[in-house]
């Protein structure tokens, strides 16, 4: 099986979102893109900020939609059909409330658990089979209070686990990409600081 071409982080666009939970699929794509030394430039044709890196010495492309979180399958799949890739090309990196942070997982199709973002890849794909890397945010508790969760800054401490767990889903990527996904799963999966065999 191929490996990853397209790695799309999910967020909303604009200052006043930068530092919010759900966009740490952005926080995860602009720690490659300047882990890489690269910047993001602005492509109409794909309806969002895009850039070319290398991981293993395969060239990516990564893609921020610019469209909003909910319409994120309006960029995405427009990216796959100008680039020519497959869905299962594609890693979308995203927030997830059913994960503590500082947990980072690997998985390949499956539902959108009512992350609005997969909600519209899948509704424009048609299906959902695509690698997704899950970024924890934690949750509430109540689920009235997701939306100002999701859309509000997380604590220095939960912060600082999140991009933890960024750099260990960073160090893992050079297997997603050459195909190796099992393993990247397991590597990833299976190392946490306090206890491995949480999550």
């Amino acid at each position: 099986m191929t490996g990853i071409r397209l790695i799309a982080g999910l967020g909303n666009p604009g200052a006043e979102y930068l530092r919010n939970r759900h966009n740490a699929g952005f926080w995860f794509v602009d720690s490659l893109a300047m882990g890489a030394g690269e910047r993001f430039g602005h492509e109409n044709r794909v309806h969002g900020d895009t850039c070319r890196i290398a991981v293993g010495g395969e060239s990516l492309r990564i893609l921020k939609p610019g469209t909003f979180m909910n319409k994120s399958g309006h960029a995405i799949v427009a990216a796959l059909n100008y680039w020519k890739l497959a869905p299962e090309q594609l890693l979308v990196v995203h927030d997830e409330l059913d994960l503590p942070p500082g947990t980072a997982r690997l998985k390949f199709d499956g539902g959108h658990g009512g992350q609005n973002g997969l909600r519209d890849i899948m509704a424009q794909l048609g299906h959902g089979r695509f690698h997704r890397l899950r970024i924890g945010i934690g949750h509430p508790g109540d689920r009235d209070r997701v939306t100002p969760w999701v859309l509000g800054n997380p604590s220095a401490a939960d912060e600082d686990a999140m991009l933890d767990a960024i750099a260990r889903a960073r160090d893992v990527l050079p297997l997603a990409v050459a195909g190796d996904f099992n393993e990247a799963m397991k590597q990833l999966n299976t190392r946490r600081d306090e206890n491995p065999a949480s999550g």
